[in-house]
């Protein structure tokens, strides 16, 4: 039977994975991440649990992308760790792909093969054809898939726009013509699901960036996603136009920038771009900035300009700071931080929610009606999102007439399985999320997370002791020390009163006890558990550390 298997990607955003699976052949759409949660303390980044593919690796055909998103891409170097297969892509995801593998030190051992729309692809008993989609990235391809089954269409992040200059729309005759050929199901980005109506174009986004940029008496600086070529171009556009350099300022903008430039998907007169060792060289008026941290990363080239910290650029009073990206959901506080500390130094900032400077990548309900409409499937699965983004997408399948019974909402580890008698929701894999914190991958579980949450709220006191090994006297201590509990100068006899508690224990445990050790720090962790919680109304994090001498 053919089977589908999401490990990552519903029910959330971000962590996009899905194998497709027959006899032996098998192949992954995607590997994607998620950047951490509020209560992932300390955490990088989050990726799928890859348990299910390594356990069938040896008939795992290669890993196909549909775009160059991290919600898509930034789990591969994790996967291809695990798994020595092919990388299929379009050239600039597979020039992002290869900076992220040679960061890694994995690219010299990869196969990474290029795939373009309408271009076809054999993997074992599946047949893919790629369909060019429009998207905040570039170069992004949906994928019909021909199985023994049936073809399945896999649209991948997109919207339907009619006015896109560089050949980078959406291919609805294409879809259509599968559709017309008969589509046994449709796996379909929920993301916008609840959003009315049609997104806007990008060309009524650059007449908006045109009037705020026009006039302007100070350089203008842009924050966006790297992988936003199509708004970098519209921005070098209006720089021409009004005369202007342009600066890219950021790794990871200069990255996408150069890679772009290559593949000629972006067009930058040379006399335009400068250096921001240059910056100095130009009057305010002559400069715009491409730069990257719309997201509030507080490492990134914004960041440190709101800050002060930036070599180079330093915020001035006609500055003008348009942020031209949507407020990913999480980020919204270190966002609103950048703001008001680019206010404070006097720039005048433009955002999405005072101006319309942004479009989004993923389709509204009436794209996605549409898309429903072209492929005209048998079987509907909602992709994509989190789990009411799934459930208000299959609702609007129903509405367009999709029997209900056909709708398939499913979830992470959910085997989709089709055979000749139809198709339904059957056994579970194991998947789930791994935590990567610096170099560690999976090191980091439920335990930690909550230690580090303890310790965050309210922070930790450390017993110091030694005792004579012969006759179990004290010969060093209490010595006690708090971090993140109290300011030991103000409440100093809160510590000395918490020694009485320790002494008061040791007294009860004479040196005849067996375990004598081990009994006192599980006591001491007790009595002062319970001092600080009558005293204080705190309870830290207690570590006694006792040895014998």
């Amino acid at each position: 039977m053919l089977k589908i298997i999401p490990l990552g990607g519903l029910g959330e955003i971000g962590l996009n994975m899905m194998v497709f699976d027959y006899k032996d052949s098998s192949f992954v759409v995607d590997a994607g991440l998620m950047f951490p949660e509020d209560y992932m303390l300390g955490i990088d980044y989050v990726i799928p649990d890859m348990s299910y593919i390594k356990q069938h690796k040896s008939r795992v055909l290669g890993v196909v992308l549909t775009h160059a998103h991290e919600d898509h891409i930034g789990a591969l170097p994790y996967l291809l760790k695990e798994v020595s297969i092919p990388v299929f892509g379009t050239p600039f995801t597979l020039g992002i792909v290869r900076n992220k593998l040679e960061e890694q030190g994995l690219f010299p051992f990869v196969s990474m093969r290029e795939i373009s729309p309408r271009e076809k692809l054999t993997l074992g008993a599946f047949e893919l054809e790629f369909i060019r989609v429009s998207h905040s990235a570039v170069d992004g391809v949906g994928v019909a898939i021909k199985t023994p089954y049936g073809l399945v269409v896999h649209t991948g992040d997109f919207k339907i726009s009619h006015s896109s200059k560089d050949g980078m729309g959406t291919d609805v005759n294409k879809f259509a013509r599968w559709g017309e050929a008969g589509v046994l199901a449709l796996l379909s980005d929920s993301t916008n699901v609840e959003k009315e109506g049609y997104t806007i174009s990008d060309q009524e986004v650059g007449d908006t960036l045109t009037r705020i940029s026009t006039g302007r008496k100070g350089r203008i600086i842009v924050g966006l996603f790297a992988s936003n070529i199509t708004r970098i171009q519209q921005i070098v556009d209006i720089a021409r136009t009004i005369k202007r350099k342009v600066i890219f300022n950021g790794r990871s903008i200069e990255t996408s920038v150069n890679i772009a430039k290559a593949l000629g998907h972006l067009n930058i007169p040379e006399d335009m771009e400068i250096d921001v060792e240059q910056i100095d060289d130009f009057l305010d008026d002559e400069i715009v900035i491409i730069t990257t941290g719309s997201q509030g990363e507080p490492m990134a080239a914004l960041a440190r300009m709101a800050t002060g910290t930036h070599k180079q650029i330093k915020i001035k009073k006609e500055d003008a700071v348009i942020l031209s990206s949507k407020f990913i959901p999480g980020n919204e506080k270190a966002i609103a931080k950048i703001i008001n500390d680019l206010y404070r130094r006097g720039a005048d900032v433009i955002y999405e929610k005072i101006s319309e400077i942004h479009v989004s990548g993923h389709a509204f309900q009436e794209e996605l009606k549409l898309m429903i409409n072209l492929t005209k499937p048998k079987y509907f699965l909602p992709i994509h999102g989190e789990y009411r983004h799934l459930v208000l997408h299959a609702r609007l399948a129903e509405q367009v007439g999709i029997p209900k019974e056909n709708i398939l909402l499913a979830e992470n580890g959910q085997v989709i399985e089709f055979n000749e008698n139809g198709c339904q929701i059957r056994e579970n894999v194991f998947t789930g999320r791994v935590l990567v914190d610096g170099k560690g991958v999976g090191d980091v579980g439920r335990s930690v997370l909550k230690e580090r949450r303890n310790l965050s709220e309210d922070g930790f006191v450390v017993v110091n002791m030694a005792f004579d090994e012969g006759t179990g006297i004290v010969v060093y201590g209490p010595e006690i020390v708090s971090k993140g509990f109290v300011f030991e100068t103000e409440t100093g006899h809160l510590l000395e009163d918490a020694k009485c508690v320790v002494l008061e224990v040791i007294e009860e445990m004479g040196p005849e006890v067996s375990d004598r050790i081990q009994k006192i720090r599980s006591k001491i962790q007790t009595a002062l558990r319970k001092y600080f919680s009558f005293t204080i109304k705190r309870r830290p994090v207690i570590l006694p550390f006792i040895i014998e001498v």
